[in-house]
């Protein structure tokens, strides 16, 4: 037998037809499926997700929201929506799929593993491996809701506004970067230490063309799917202006939008009390309820 056959016997069964693992019950018949394999990066680890399904009295099949995890890029955990929901129990993905829709929370590659665009890549390997176990799983791909927040927030966007095979339905932005070529305090972008840097690989003032690739303001269009985007009028970290200007960008070029922009909230939500979180989450849910 030679190496590369013996490679082939040993190796792990390749993400598209791989056998899913054990689902874990929850209340109302909820499956959930943890660490599910979903895409290989040569060189790199296994990218994975987790898979929320609803019970059995959802119609199958059901639409999906793709969450992706905020973290600068550069960190953060597919199964987290932010430190304000974290004591929630049950938690917000469960409460997504008690609402009658499939939730696959992704990794992706973090800007320490490689550089824009790996981590939209990654995002478009998940929405393939969706479609290619949507029998299994009972899900309709062609009715999926992105949602991300902070630097999830931005991919989501970036997802939205540039992935037709196929369109999504609507994308959640919560205070998303919008624009990575202006400067807008505290971001330089001809720094060359920023996480936007960082992101690209070099400062965006030194790779323009990459920084309007990966600028969603940029990539507005008449064929955008709804969009609905909160942002705190108080953030310090991503300014209200970029969420402002997104949903400019997409009304300017005859796309849906939505734009909430939330006095006293700041980056994550602070500042808010815990019932202006609970009102942003399910805006946000009735949302994806709609156009999913």
């Amino acid at each position: 037998m030679t190496p590369a056959e013996l490679l082939g016997l040993i190796a792990a069964p390749h993400p598209d037809a791989a056998p899913l693992p054990p689902a874990a019950g929850r209340a109302g018949g909820i499956r959930v499926l943890r660490g599910v394999p979903y895409g290989l990066v040569d060189g790199g680890r296994p990218l994975e997700l987790d898979l929320w399904l609803p019970g059995p009295e959802a119609a199958s099949p059901v639409p999906v929201v793709l969450f992706a995890h905020g973290g600068a890029w550069r960190r953060g955990r597919r199964d987290d929506m932010g430190a304000r929901t974290r004591p929630w129990e049950p938690g917000p993905f469960e409460r997504i799929a008690a609402a009658g829709l499939a939730v696959a929370c992704v990794d992706y590659r973090l800007s320490g593993e490689a550089n824009f665009p790996a981590p939209l890549e990654d995002l478009r390997t998940a929405l393939r491996w969706l479609g290619i176990r949507a029998d299994e799983l009972g899900v309709d791909p062609r009715r999926t809701v992105v949602w991300g927040e902070s630097a999830g927030g931005h991919l989501a966007s970036l997802l939205a506004l540039t992935h037709t095979d196929p369109p999504l339905a609507g994308a959640v932005v919560w205070y998303g970067p919008a624009d990575l070529t202006t400067a807008r305090p505290p971001f330089d972008p001809a720094a060359p230490d920023t996480m936007e840097a960082l992101l690209l690989g070099a400062a965006p003032a030194a790779v323009p063309e990459l920084a309007v690739a990966a600028s969603p303001v940029r990539q507005a269009h008449a064929d955008a799917p709804p969009f609905l985007v909160l942002h705190g009028e108080d953030d310090v970290m991503v300014p209200v202006s970029h969420g402002q200007d997104l949903a400019a960008a997409l009304r300017a070029a005859g796309a849906p939008v939505e734009l909430r922009t939330v006095p006293g909230a700041n980056h994550g939500w602070t500042g808010l009390d815990e019932d202006g979180v609970e009102q942003i989450f399910t805006t946000s849910l009735e949302f994806a309820l709609k156009v999913g």
